[in-house]
């Protein structure tokens, strides 16, 4: 038998089964008992040892060691731990950290054995370097006090820093760079200077060289414009750029160069790009590389310049260019962006948020959701909605923390980026409920395995610290089984275009699945309802509330009305359609949101939009939004859309367009019979229509008037009388 030394150096592995990526300098060794640990470092140390048994102390007092190895550059550590996954273990293998010179990897071997694999790209010599015993031993003891101070930081780095009281601020932020108060993001980022603001694709990114890239862009964006004193006066910029380091360039040139940002989405058609560069009157088009032959034909014909961002943007160190600069400017009231609405009601509408807007929403989330400096998101969903742009881009950016961008959605690569170790590692999440439905169907498909099952939910457990979802509502069956995957009650909340996030359950006490919380900090709502009589207030009040407190009217306690908004985070205006801003709010200046609410049980609920979701029906109020997430839970249910059909007789009738499970079948009249059960006789649906897909927009949603218009066209009459629907199974709809 080789010995140890010579074995580590051919890569031998008494497992078959369990392989490393074949790569020169990679050492591996196992044995069939036990915990090998091979540790070699770059120039003077080597230490090997064979465990026969193992406990969190003693891989605890390895790691250490480890860590107090990988403070000096002159060292490399290449190792390997055999120990059976389990929680009581993670927390110790996630404290390796990544050396200075190589790069650690963690692979998880789903053989059957449920071993863990840990290697650095170190080449080994020719001979194990002899060093006096004395010697490792003074290594070790001088080091060992750095480890525990850095194994400290490390464990409290997994937590949200405790909210400050009395007169400090709330944020977990470097010093703004600049004392405008609403002064965009970018203001801020030389004072992160040479932390990683981004991984995508093309590497890592600082904000130093997103500040610098950005600055030169503006520069060429003032030149093209022949703006001299650099600043657009509010010109608006569109940009079409992947979700990577060109998107936030683009942005942060468009303020820096004082223009409003305009972002496209790359899966819009042409038809729908030129419509949004058009309405916005947009004065210059920025564009990635990969988008320039899309847009070519599309500004041609608006006549409007295109200019494509540099090579450079996307991998090389951004250099402070030697000439030029952002210009002082009074922030608060000036446009920053304009985010198309995702069209659910008719034709997107431009909604004008100011930077004094956008600081609102992103510094209430920072607050409420405790962002720090250490966190490290996963970005998977488009950027030119609230969602992508605000929640999981700029919040990020405002406190130095980092932003893991995909440049789409995958849920193999999403689960490999939350279970991985490459540092930094994942401890935020966001993302819509039909992207967390995907993501368990993909738990379903692979990880059948229970000491797998076992490894994720301590992952996710131990190293993740918030999980979001949003942009639509989320159904019950949905929160129940990604909680017993992963652990996490994910965290509902509630917002909209035109106001960014104004309601959010707590980020540490319980959470009430299917309540959108209380509001933001700075954020006021009311629910309110018309006023029958002809005088005085045109609505009555039904509650009123804000992060404190909620006050409810004497005999409205639990009674639903329309959700009114004010605060610091809502728009300015709908783009250049002035008629439709002002019938958007109150005569005293309360946005109207169009979505039902009721506020009990201490949270608010919604309900749904006040037009598609509340459904009129023989004199009776019903929530599509409840009846959708009643029939959700039906075992052969996956997806549902609840509409008001018109009716002669009942004015309404409640429809279920429904998607079902495969190989599964189901009639009105069992779904009748089930729902009756759940349900009041006027909520249980009158018609079941099957379908093959439900469609819905890039965030999820379900656009309920193109529902009733492909399946009830206008000139098949609309209105019909109601009639017993037919028990037999429905024919599914082309």
């Amino acid at each position: 038998m080789p010995s140890l030394w010579e074995a580590c150096r051919a890569g031998a592995s008494r497992e078959s089964e369990l392989c490393v990526p074949e790569a020169p300098g990679f050492a591996r060794w196992w044995t069939e008992n036990g915990c090998l640990v091979a540790l070699r470092t770059y120039s003077s140390l080597h230490v090997i040892s064979q465990l026969r048994f193992y406990s969190e102390f003693t891989l605890r007092a390895l790691n250490l060691l480890f860590l107090g190895f990988t403070k000096f550059s002159c060292f490399r550590i290449s190792y390997i731990l055999q120990i059976p996954v389990s929680g009581r273990h993670l927390k110790c293998l996630d404290e390796a950290r990544q050396t200075p010179s190589g790069q650690v990897s963690h692979t998880l071997l789903c053989g059957g054995t449920g071993l863990v694999a840990v290697t650095c790209t170190a080449p080994l010599s020719s001979a194990p370097p002899q060093v006096p015993k004395w010697m490792s031993i003074g290594v070790t003891l001088g080091h060992l006090a750095m480890s525990f101070w850095r194994l400290r930081c490390a464990v409290a780095s997994r937590w949200p820093t405790p909210l400050r009281r009395g007169g400090s601020s709330p944020l977990h932020t470097a010093p703004a760079a600049c004392p405008d108060k609403s002064a965009p993001v970018f203001t801020r980022a030389l004072a992160f200077g040479d932390r990683i603001a981004l991984i995508d694709q093309y590497g890592h990114h600082t904000y130093k060289d997103l500040y610098y890239h950005s600055l030169r862009l503006s520069q060429e964006v003032c030149r093209l414009r022949e703006c001299t004193g650099g600043d657009l006066q509010e010109e608006r910029v569109s940009f079409l750029c992947s979700n990577d380091v060109s998107y936030v360039v683009a942005q942060w040139a468009s303020w820096m160069s004082g223009g409003i940002a305009v972002p496209l989405y790359k899966k819009h058609p042409p038809a729908e790009l030129e419509y949004f560069i058009r309405d916005s009157r947009s004065s210059v088009v920025l564009a990635g590389q990969e988008y320039m032959e899309l847009l070519r034909p599309v500004v041609k014909k608006l006549g409007v310049p295109l200019l494509p961002l540099s090579s450079t943007v996307y991998g090389a160190a951004a250099e402070e260019p030697g000439e030029g600069k952002v210009w002082e400017r009074n922030w608060r009231d000036r446009g920053a962006m304009i985010i198309y609405t995702s069209g659910t009601t008719g034709r997107p509408k431009g909604v004008l948020s100011t930077h004094h807007n956008i600081r609102a929403m992103v510094t209430g989330l920072v607050h409420k959701w405790a962002w720090s400096k250490h966190d490290v998101i996963l970005h998977v969903l488009p950027l030119h909605h609230v969602h992508g742009v605000v929640n999981k881009l700029l919040c990020p950016l405002w406190v130095g923390a980092t932003c893991v961008m995909l440049p789409e959605f995958n849920a193999q690569l999403v689960w490999e980026k939350l279970l991985g170790c490459e540092t930094p590692r994942i401890n935020v999440f966001m993302a819509v409920p039909t992207i967390y439905a995907k993501l368990m169907d993909y738990y379903d498909r692979h990880f059948t395995q229970p000491h797998v099952q076992d490894f994720v939910r301590a992952v996710c457990e131990e190293r993740i610290r918030l999980m979001v979802s949003g942009s639509a509502a989320l159904p019950l069956p949905v929160l129940e089984k990604w909680q017993s995957i992963t652990g996490h009650t994910l965290l509902e909340r509630y917002g909209m275009t035109e106001i960014g996030m104004a309601l959010s359950n707590p980020l540490t006490t319980v959470r009430v699945p299917g309540s959108v919380g209380t509001p933001l900090p700075g954020v006021e709502v009311r629910i309110v309802s018309e006023n029958p009589k002809k005088e005085g207030c045109p609505y009555v009040l039904h509650a009123e509330g804000n992060e404190k407190e909620t006050q409810v009217t004497p005999g409205f306690k639990e009674k639903e009305g329309e959700l009114l908004v004010r605060g610091p985070s809502v728009f300015r205006e709908y783009w250049d359609k002035p008629e439709e801003t002002r019938q958007a709010f109150t005569w005293d200046g309360w946005f109207k949101t169009g979505d039902t609410a009721v506020f009990k049980d201490g949270m608010y609920w919604i309900r749904g939009r006040t037009s598609v979701d509340i459904i009129k029906s023989g004199g009776y109020k019903i929530s599509a939004l409840e009846v959708e997430r009643l029939l959700l839970t039906h075992p052969s249910i996956t997806d549902v859309a609840v509409i008001g059909v018109p009716d002669m007789t009942w004015g309404q009738r409640v429809t279920a367009v429904v998607t079902l499970q495969e190989g599964h079948s189901l009639s009105h009249r069992e779904l009748k019979e089930w729902a009756r059960g759940f349900l009041a006789p006027y909520a249980v649906p009158s018609e079941l229509l099957l379908v093959d897909e439900i469609p819905r927009n890039q965030m999820g949603k379900i656009n309920k008037r193109d529902l009733l218009r492909q399946f009830y066209p206008s000139n098949q009459g609309d209105l019909r009388p109601g009639a017993s629907e037919p028990d037999s199974p429905l024919p599914r709809a082309p």
